[in-house]
């Protein structure tokens, strides 16, 4: 069940912005990860001039967990000092069942667990998707090419049951929420196998990231969004928000989606979180949007949940 021992309101719920329109590694080959404080600060700049107060230091971004004590320091350290809080942090394609790399990711996993501690962040998100092919790089939108797929094997989802138990009991031991991001083709890639998956692991701290929008903009038939959130909102944790335009041709079989602002789109996100909160939903969330000004539409999709939030 999601966690009910803190109680926000619609002005003080943590609602985090993505580093997703930042990558790690810059046009002249560095790295975000030996940029100075000073060109950290430039780059956090945008997001507290896009009025967050919270900010999700996604590792697609920075791996904080790889720092070293010392630069951990200073950044948060700037973070502070430019207003901003980490409530959580979300890792991206870095399975702990990744054929090549999956016993790498499980340690850097704990390693993350470990900084969201030291950082005072109560959530962390992990997922089970791969890296992006080279079809889909090559895309204008990555999700309409197939990528990298969780195998149809037993073992291997008792393995990533385990591995992810394993990292819930070290969570729980330093009183932080994982949150397993639904995405497709993986073991959290429906509704109900998220539901069998969480439900096997059988830790009250590790739920659902209802990542909606990874499903619904699927160029291929999908379960409604209402029907999913009916299913996975009593497990719903941590939460990225985003929301896609979709059109269904019956006639042809044509599906076609684009990112949309939050209200906007084929997701009701009033009617969404309003599910989960019946359910006690009491977790940050995180706006992201691809295309555009990313960190702009999210800055407007902060806005608007925090009118449809609780008023207290």
């Amino acid at each position: 069940m999601a966690n009910t021992s803190r109680k926000w309101t619609r002005e003080t719920w943590p609602i985090a912005a993505a580093m997703i329109q930042y990558p790690n590694v810059l046009a002249d080959g560095s790295s975000v990860q030996e940029q100075s404080v000073e060109q950290w600060a430039e780059t956090l700049a945008d997001v507290v001039d896009a009025g967050f107060t919270e900010l999700d230091p996604t590792d697609s971004w920075i791996r904080l967990a790889d720092l070293s004590p010392d630069r951990l320091d200073s950044f948060v350290k700037l973070a502070h000092d430019l207003g901003l809080t980490m409530p959580a942090i979300s890792t991206a394609r870095r399975s702990v069942i990744d054929p090549e790399h999956g016993d790498e990711y499980l340690a850097y996993g704990h390693r993350v667990i470990e900084t969201a501690a030291a950082i005072g962040a109560g959530s962390v998100s992990f997922g089970f998707f791969g890296p992006l092919t080279d079809a889909q790089k090559k895309a204008l939108w990555f999700w309409t090419v197939d990528g990298v797929k969780n195998p149809d094997e037993p073992a291997t989802w008792q393995k990533a049951v385990q591995r992810i138990r394993d990292l819930g009991r070290h969570a729980e031991e330093l009183g932080i929420e994982l949150a397993l991001e639904m995405y497709e083709d993986t073991y959290i890639g429906s509704a109900d196998s998220a539901v069998r998956f969480v439900t096997d692991v059988g830790l009250p701290n590790v739920g659902i990231n209802a990542d909606l929008g990874n499903l619904v903009r699927l160029h291929r038939p999908v379960e409604h969004w209402q029907q999913m959130m009916a299913k996975v909102a009593p497990f719903a944790k941590y939460w990225h928000v985003k929301n896609y335009y979709r059109t269904e041709d019956e006639t042809s079989g044509l599906i076609v989606t684009h990112p949309a602002p939050l209200e906007f789109g084929v997701i009701n996100y009033r009617a969404a979180i309003r599910m989960a909160l019946a359910h006690g939903f009491n977790s940050p969330f995180l706006c992201e949007h691809y295309g555009g000004d990313g960190l702009s539409v999210s800055a407007a999709n902060r806005d608007y949940l925090r009118r449809i939030l609780p008023r207290e």
